[in-house]
This record gives structure tokens, sequence and C-alpha cells, in this order.
């Protein structure tokens, strides 16, 4: 089996290890988080678009959408996992095994996706009665979801190949990609909405087809012969050694991304004692909140890449390096852009509620709680590059299950239960989780970081 590096792949690897870390942080990280950046936008006019057809429309799709979010974690933290041993085994050398990876992944994701088609499709309404779903937003969302199902597994498709981008150093070609799907995207959306007088079905359909679009790039640039990271049938391989580092790391990582978009579900459900409206403010609340944290995401999965990159190497000290600089850059994020919303906030909340006052002003309720996570949220994300860069997926398993099932849902039912405080409860809860998840990851990042240490007998600070 042939299994080179093309030039470029070879001079970003050797860039990798061996430049200013600094520039490398930026180089992978900052498109990345402009792409989630845009990424969160095209979410934010989505909505936007969403309440053109009504206040229920939003309500509706926020409500969903979480649901959705919750079956994505399967393909999404397959990617994470397998995407930690793709980076390692190309920081280490090692190219025939990056070819094997790189395609068992895709056919991880294959199988996964029909099985869930072939169980969820014939069965949505009771699927979503079981996740306590109101009925009126099973009736106006059944085929929205059965839709937002067949994109998800093409999604699933999309973030194996954007993790394999991302672990090439290709940032820039995933924010162009990306950015060129936003757009179709949007344009079928305003289309549909708009031109045609659309309900949320049709918005489900932009998305489908703009992912389509996107999954058709990646079946060009994955047809490479005897690349790395071309994929190959012939590569694919169910052999232990091959597939069972991917999804030791891999299982850990779907389980907390379903525990956590569950817990999501849970308040969102939770929250509807107070009414449909709050449980779309919460969502919009939460879109809103995204124009912070995404970008800190985005450096935290090109941060994470890195590091496992660098750990592949041998270079355990650069790796920590790389952390630091995503520590510091999410820091930046969360002040500056946590300050710019807030000074919006009044206009940003009215977007979304068109000309109903009362919802607008229930978002800007929820939101100015949610906005004191921003800096706490940015620490949590460069922890979690960490430890996904390390492999230490179990211990960001449990940070995220406390995030949702001791900081939020715990504390939203001791709100409704000894409190009258109302929606502004949903708001609370966002505030106490955010900063207790930020305040957690400190403390395990302090003790990782020292364990590193000892372990590989290195420093924290100094040159690398």
């Amino acid at each position: 089996m042939k299994a080179a590096l093309s030039k470029k792949d070879e001079k970003f690897r050797d860039f990798s290890l061996n430049g200013s870390m600094g520039r490398v942080v930026l180089y992978v990280g900052f498109p990345l988080a402009l792409y989630q950046s845009l990424n969160q936008l095209f979410k934010i006019l989505d909505t936007m678009m969403a309440s053109h057809i009504g206040a229920s429309a939003v309500s509706a799709v926020a409500y969903l959408s979480q649901i959705n979010m919750m079956l994505s974690a399967l393909g999404g933290g397959l990617a994470v996992g397998a995407s930690i041993k793709v980076s390692q085994a190309y920081g280490a050398g090692d190219f025939v095994l990056v070819k094997k990876r790189v395609s068992t992944m895709f056919a991880l994701c294959a199988v996964l996706g029909a099985a869930i088609l072939l169980v969820l499709v014939p069965f949505t309404p009771e699927f979503l009665r079981l996740m306590n779903t109101p009925e009126e937003f099973i009736a106006d969302g059944s085929t929205y979801f059965r839709l937002e199902l067949f994109g998800m597994v093409i999604t699933f498709f999309n973030n194996v190949y954007i993790a394999i981008e991302r672990a090439r150093g290709n940032s820039k070609r995933i924010l162009v990609l990306n950015t060129g799907v936003i757009v179709v995207k949007l344009a079928l959306t305003a289309w549909f909405v708009y031109g045609m007088d659309g309900d949320i079905n049709m918005i489900s359909l932009a998305t489908l087809i703009s992912q389509s679009l996107l999954l058709l790039a990646a079946v060009i640039n994955m047809n490479q012969k005897g690349n790395a990271f071309g994929f190959s049938l012939r590569a694919i391989t169910f052999e232990k050694e091959t597939v069972k580092p991917m999804l030791v790391l891999s299982f850990p990582v779907i389980v907390e991304k379903i525990a956590f978009a569950m817990g999501k579900v849970v308040v969102n459900s939770m929250s509807t004692v107070y009414g449909s409206w709050t449980v779309g403010a919460l969502g919009i609340s939460n879109n809103i909140g995204g124009i912070t944290t995404n970008p800190q995401n985005g450096f935290q999965e090109g941060g994470s890449s890195i590091i496992s990159q660098n750990l592949g190497a041998g270079k355990p000290k650069r790796a920590l390096s790389a952390f630091r600089w995503v520590l510091y850059i999410n820091i930046l994020i969360g002040g500056v852009l946590m300050s710019a919303s807030l000074l919006c906030l009044n206009q940003l909340s009215a977007l979304f509620a068109g000309d109903n006052a009362e919802f607008a002003g229930m978002i800007a309720e929820i939101y100015r709680y949610e906005a004191m996570g921003a800096i706490p949220l940015g620490v949590n994300a460069a922890v979690m590059a960490l430890l996904y860069g390390f492999g230490k997926t179990k211990i960001t398993l449990v940070m995220n299950f406390c995030r949702v099932f001791l900081f939020r849902v715990p504390v939203l039912w001791a709100l409704q239960q000894f409190t009258d405080l109302g929606n502004v409860s949903a708001g609370i809860v966002m505030a106490v989780s955010n900063i207790a998840s930020g305040v957690l990851a400190a403390v395990v990042g302090v003790i990782e970081v020292r364990r590193i240490c000892r372990q590989y007998g290195v420093s924290y600070f100094g040159r690398s």
C-alpha cells in the first residue's frame, strides 16, 4: 500500500513540529475560529429567517435542533477521537497507519449513518415523544426532523473530512469550503422562506442541499491515490491495532457529547413550564453566546490537533506550549466578544424577535446571565484541547457530564422548586453552569499539566 505525503503536507508537518508555536496555533486556529464564527452567523441568520414564519417556528427549530445535536454527537465524537489518532500517526511519521485510519473512519461513519436512518426515520414521532417533545412541536416538526436526520448523516462524513483537513493543517481550505456552504444555505433559505413563503421543512431542505455540496468537495479532495490522507477501499481495515485505539478514544467523546446534548434537551423540556417562548428565547440566547464560544471552540479544535501531532513526534513540551497559547487566545476572545455582544444586545435580540418586544426582552434577559460564562468557557475550551490532544477523553467525559447534570439540571430544578423567578431562571442556570465549568476546567488543567510534566520530565514554562 502506498502512503506518501504531498510536499504541502510535508511542509506543514515540519512547521507544526518545529516552527514558532504562537504562529502554528494562529495559522491552524484562526481560520477554524473564523469558520466557527461564520457558522454561528449562519445559525443566527437562519433563526432570523425562521422568525419570519413565526415565534412558534423559532421555538420548534430551537427545540428540535438540540435533539439533532444529541444524535450528531455520534458522528462528531467519532471524528474527534479518531482524528486524534490520525494526528498522532502523522506526527510520528507512520503514513501507512494514517491512510488506514482515514479510510476506516469513513467506513465507520457509513455504518453508523445507515443504522440511524433505518431506526429513526420510520419512528420519528415516537422518538420525539420519548424525548419529551411538546406535541405542538411534533405536529409542526416531524417532517423537519426527518430531513434533519438525512442532513445529519451527510454531516457525519463532512465532520470526518474536516477533521482530516484539520490534521493536515488545511484550515484555510476548511474556511473556504464552509463559507461556500453557508452562502448557498443562506441563499436557499432566503429564497424558500421569503420567495416561496415556505415553512420550517424548507429550511431543513436548504441545509440538506448545502451540506451535500460539501460532501461532493470531500469526495473530490479525498480521491488522492497513494496519498496518506486519501481514501482507499483497500485501506479500510477493522484490525484491532488500527481500530481499537480510535474507538477507545472516541467512545468517551461520543458519550460525552450525547450526554451534553441530552442535558440541553432536558433543560429545554424543563423550561417549557414557562411557555414555549422561553424555550425559543433560551435557544436564541445560546446562539448569541455562540458569537463568543464558537471562535474559542475553533482554537480548541486546532489546538488539540497540534498537541496530538507534537505528542506523536515525541515533543510533549511543544504540546504544552500549544495549550498555553490556546488558553491565552481564548481568554482574550472571551473578554472582547462578550463585551461587544452585550453592547449590541438590544439590537441582536430585536433581530430575532421581529416586532415582538416581549420576546426580545425575554431573549435579552436570559442572555445577560449567559454572557457571564464567556471567559470561563474559554478556559474550558483550552483545557479540552489539552485533554483531547493527550488522549484523556475519559476526563473530558466527566467534565461535560458535570457541566450539565451537576451544574445545570439540578440548579434549574432547585430554582423551579424554591423560587418564583420565572423564565429568568433559564439564564441564571446558564451562568451558574458556564462559570462552574470554567472553574472545574481550571482545576483539572492545573492537575493534568503537573502530571504531564512529571510523566515526560519537562517544565511547563520556558522555550519550546
